[in-house]
């Protein structure tokens, strides 16, 4: 792994601990707000962002890198709404694809395939992410101010399994 890469790979691993930080803050934000479903899908959203990190972790030893690990900056606290804190959501998946598209176009021009490879899966992955925070952001548009269809919302929210632990190495 060369030293760009390496750098690169660094950076993206705080941006994955990152979302998982951010996520978290916002299930402490719908805990607040006693939304317990969406506290709990976001919980679940942190697990399995910090198991993206940790594949990076994984990957850059594997291949002879060096982690270095840096400051997590500090995520936003407050929303105005749920629908606010999933329109952050979509923001936040969208610039975390424009990384991920980033290090493929660098893994490219590296002609380092082996990265080119593992990348692959976080840009499939990328996709799902994007259309899942979409839908959900999609719906909370589409019930506006009822506290009927936001409950229901919240219910099925808190169905979500948690991240299966084998995802970290997939």
């Amino acid at each position: 792994m060369n030293s760009e890469i390496e750098s690169a790979f660094n950076e993206q691993l705080n941006a994955e601990l990152f979302s998982s930080y951010l996520y978290l803050s916002m299930a402490a934000h719908f805990e607040s707000q006693n939304l317990k479903g969406m506290a709990h899908w976001m919980r679940m959203q942190a697990q399995e962002e910090n198991m993206h990190g940790m594949k990076f972790f994984d990957f850059i030893n594997e291949r002879g890198g060096k982690v270095t690990l840096a400051k997590i900056k500090e995520p936003k606290t407050e929303w105005s709404s749920p629908l606010d804190v999933f329109e952050d959501t979509c923001a936040h998946e969208s610039k975390v694809t424009g990384l991920i598209n980033g290090l493929v176009d660098l893994s490219l021009s590296e002609k380092d395939h082996a990265s080119n490879g593992f990348l692959q899966w976080f840009v499939t992955e990328q996709v799902e992410e994007e259309a899942t925070a979409q839908e959900i952001r999609d719906k909370l548009k589409l019930i506006g101010d009822s506290p009927v269809v936001l409950f229901m919302i919240d219910q099925e929210l808190g169905q979500r399994p948690a991240p299966a632990t084998g995802a970290a190495n997939a």
